[in-house]
């Protein structure tokens, strides 16, 4: 029997410290709703413009030396890929990303400009994951999931170790609640492991909030059938994986979903009191807090995952007063 490796604290720990040896800390920003100081986590000002590239460098630098000469192979609609460019730019390994279509030109372009071949798929119609676990076998190389994969899991989790020594040194105390924005979970499940002590609810956009039905139910549970249309592109998960709602499932976290007007009012507020440019999956956490989905208390931390916009659609964002 084949035992499967499975995300833990010290692997949380061990790629904080990765992470810390090539960069310096995302800020962290501080401002008060209602009365309340909250702490931002801005992965939005990543190099990548996302948190992505985390897991992306803990999982890359665990490959042995024979087997980056084969490169890796991922799927993402921009940020993982992203990250995944960026790791193997830096590692000097190929790196091949099956990116749906209708990707937004940004991240498409991000991706490609760090060396990565792109491979087209249709989001409705075709498997992103079918796609890339046929290219990773005929080329020999090692098939990165988004979320789906223990050390990607640890690597986001960082994220979390280095909020709470920020959050330290600024005199706010430990993360007692973090808010995360969730797709499939990778995230979340390691500021989870990361921040034992800290509440965490996921919040997802509307029809798309299949880890909060998966949380509620005691079981996964997939976006349903036809869901609506939304503008966070790197939430569109159908299904979330068994690793990252074992996690989120035995801490206790809880979900929210919140509405697209709330998601735009959030990426003007960033906008407005932050000065950060936050894209829609990345500021679905700040509208949960901000429509009062998720109570406020004092050590609150939210995570602004990403800042990868279309330029054109934020700027309408920015224009409508919904």
């Amino acid at each position: 029997m084949t035992l499967v490796r499975q995300p833990t604290r010290a692997g949380v720990r061990d790629a904080a410290a990765k992470i810390a040896a090539i960069l310096p800390p995302s800020p962290l920003f501080v401002a008060e709703i209602r009365g309340i100081p909250v702490a931002f986590k801005a992965e939005c000002l990543q190099p990548i413009g996302a948190f992505k590239l985390r897991g992306a460098w803990h999982r890359l630098t665990a490959i042995d030396g024979d087997l980056r000469e084969k490169g890796v192979v991922a799927f993402s609609s921009g940020n993982h890929a992203q990250g995944i460019a960026w790791a193997a730019k830096r590692l000097g390994m190929p790196a091949t990303i099956v990116m749906p279509a209708d990707a937004p030109k940004s991240k498409r372009d991000g991706t490609l400009a760090l060396g990565a071949e792109v491979v087209d798929y249709d989001r409705m119609t075709e498997s992103r994951e079918k796609i890339a676990a046929h290219l990773a076998h005929a080329r020999g190389a090692v098939l990165v999931p988004s979320f789906d994969d223990p050390w990607i899991i640890e690597g986001q989790g960082s994220a979390g170790i280095e909020a709470a020594a920020q959050m330290a040194a600024l005199g706010l105390g430990a993360p007692r609640r973090v808010a995360v924005p969730c797709g499939g979970g990778g995230l979340s499940a390691g500021i989870a492991l990361g921040l034992p002590d800290a509440a965490i609810t996921v919040a997802e956009p509307e029809g798309w909030d299949d880890m909060r039905r998966s949380l509620e139910a005691g079981w996964i549970e997939p976006v349903g059938d036809n869901p609506p249309p939304t503008a966070c592109d790197a939430l569109q998960t159908i299904r979330v994986s068994p690793l990252t709602f074992d996690v989120l499932s035995r801490r206790g976290v809880n979900g929210v979903a919140v509405s697209e007007a709330a998601i735009r009012a959030a990426q003007r507020w960033a906008a407005e009191k932050l000065q950060l440019v936050v894209e829609p999956g990345g500021a679905v956490a700040l509208a949960a807090v901000l429509t009062g989905q998720v109570a406020l208390e004092e050590g609150m931390l939210v995570i602004l995952s990403g800042g990868n916009v279309d330029m054109e659609a934020y700027g309408t964002v920015l224009a409508r007063g919904d």
